[in-house]
């Protein structure tokens, strides 16, 4: 996982990824599909809005690397306008997964918590020991009496180093028939590059 692309990169194909536990997540799906190569290198773009200034830096060092990678829903227009100032001829969202980015909706953890099921995915989160951290958010006033799927999104959004920890722990417990489309759309990308 990178923040910043080394000239010396080895890789063919950058994948850009709004933060850390989007890395997360698609480095586990890659380990468990025997994906992980020296050919492709995960960013971690430390904010959607970064994709172009991190775009520009991948066509400086390699202007023939394939460029792919995931987005919120949200966060589309950073995506489009990346994409748009590489030459690309992105009109809309619409036309993002046709050049390898993959809308989340409404982001990636989402997806995953969306895919599980809050059931399984609430047991995947105390398998992995944070079950008393999930159950504090859960007393809190503000979350309380929401659902259990919007108490897992927020769960797992929040604080840094558990939110990785939760994507990882969340994207190990599907099944391989069961990723979400975006990442699965992704990893075809990478697994066909």
């Amino acid at each position: 996982m990178t923040t910043t692309i080394s000239t010396d990169s080895a890789a063919t194909m950058f994948v850009l990824l709004e933060g850390p536990s989007d890395v997360a997540a698609v480095a586990a799906f890659m380990e468990r599909d025997g994906l992980a190569s020296p050919n492709v290198e995960l960013v971690n773009l430390q904010g959607a809005t970064n994709v172009g200034r991190v775009l520009g830096e991948i066509r400086q060092i390699r202007s023939d690397a394939d460029v792919v990678g995931l987005c919120d829903a949200a966060d589309t227009r950073a995506a489009e306008k990346a994409l748009a100032d590489d030459g690309l001829p992105v009109l809309d969202a619409s036309d993002l997964p046709v050049y390898g980015f993959f809308v989340c909706e409404p982001d990636l953890e989402g997806e995953l918590i969306h895919a599980l099921g809050a059931e399984r995915a609430k047991a995947a989160i105390e398998g992995a020991g944070l079950g008393s951290k999930f159950d504090a958010l859960r007393t809190q006033a503000a979350w309380a009496d929401e659902p259990l799927a919007d108490q897992l999104r927020r769960f797992a959004r929040a604080a840094s180093g558990r939110k990785e920890n939760a994507a990882a722990v969340l994207a190990a417990a599907l099944g391989a028939d069961e990723v979400p489309e975006p990442l699965a759309m992704l990893l075809d990308r990478i697994r066909y590059a």
